[in-house]
């Protein structure tokens, strides 16, 4: 079982994200979901196999389930001019082919449990990206209600939080307010969804565009790599919890000399398959079916 690392259309040059190559096709894009996998800011050299599709079935099985209006068109690859001798049976299960949008460069955060830098900021000032908190929480613990924290896009590297009055600052209020309770809407909506499958969703983010003025959900939604999945039989406030997603790879690269400032080491086989089996089992207890 072999990861796609890198996509290549004859002729054609695409974007290159963490994980997915877009190609342009005027007014449609077409986005392929790779195997590849970062963690602490670096694509290691091997990926996850399946990774890809099962990010991208994940998602069409939310921008169904979700019912808000998004990028997605049912437009099949054959539609697209291709040039010839694309391998079509590299790009079958993990690509979409979506509206073009002019996307809203903000990263529309919700948080229902304290962790990760929120766990780190707390514990300095008791606020989340600002935000003020009751005293006496712990790791992971339940917040209150959810909130709402905004980040700035980032091409490379962690994304940088900012304040919601800075959101406002940088694309305006109504749209700000706008974005902020579409994000809550979807957001209770899907923790209410993954709770029924036995998960928790921690905090997930939201990626947003704009045709003649109407927003759109875009990108990936609710994966495993934007999100916070926990098991909830499994859940303990007061410590780190074991999640749905690259847990292991993140464990193991701590473990190892690497120092974090040259490439990464080759990830073992068995972290690369337990690193599988996680997204796996994130992909069997939303959706009820196991992955073909």
């Amino acid at each position: 079982m072999s990861a796609l690392i890198n996509t290549n259309l004859p002729g054609l040059t695409p974007h290159r994200g963490k994980v997915r190559d877009i190609y342009d096709f005027g007014d449609q894009l077409l986005l392929v979901a790779t195997d590849r996998i970062s963690a602490f800011d670096w694509i290691l050299s091997d990926g996850i196999p399946d990774k890809g599709r099962l990010l991208t079935q994940l998602s069409r099985w939310w921008f169904d389930k979700l019912e808000v209006p998004n990028h997605l068109l049912d437009a099949d690859l054959t539609d697209l001019p291709l040039p010839s001798g694309t391998d079509l049976a590299s790009l079958e299960g993990r690509s979409m082919v979506v509206r073009r949008v002019d996307i809203v460069p903000i990263e529309c955060v919700v948080r229902g449990y304290l962790a990760g830098s929120g766990w780190k900021e707390y514990q300095a000032s008791q606020t989340v990206c600002g935000v003020p908190l009751p005293p006496g929480l712990v790791e992971c613990s339940q917040l209150p209600e959810p909130i709402f924290t905004p980040a700035t896009k980032a091409e490379s590297g962690h994304d940088l939080n900012i304040s919601f009055e800075e959101m406002q600052s940088r694309v305006g209020r109504e749209l700000s307010e706008k974005l902020r309770d579409l994000s809550f809407d979807i957001y209770n909506k899907a923790a209410a969804i993954t709770q029924e499958a036995g998960i928790i969703l921690a905090d997930t983010k939201f990626e947003f565009g704009q045709i003649d003025g109407e927003l759109l959900l875009a990108d990936e939604v609710l994966t495993p790599d934007s999100s916070r999945f926990w098991p909830i039989d499994r859940y303990q406030p007061g410590r780190n919890q074991p999640s749905f997603d690259k847990q292991f790879v993140r464990e193991w690269l701590e473990s190892t000399t690497w120092d974090k400032n040259s490439p990464p080491p080759q990830m073992p086989t068995e972290i690369v398959q337990k690193t599988r089996e996680r997204y796996l089992e994130a992909y069997r207890r939303l959706t009820g079916e196991d992955f073909a």
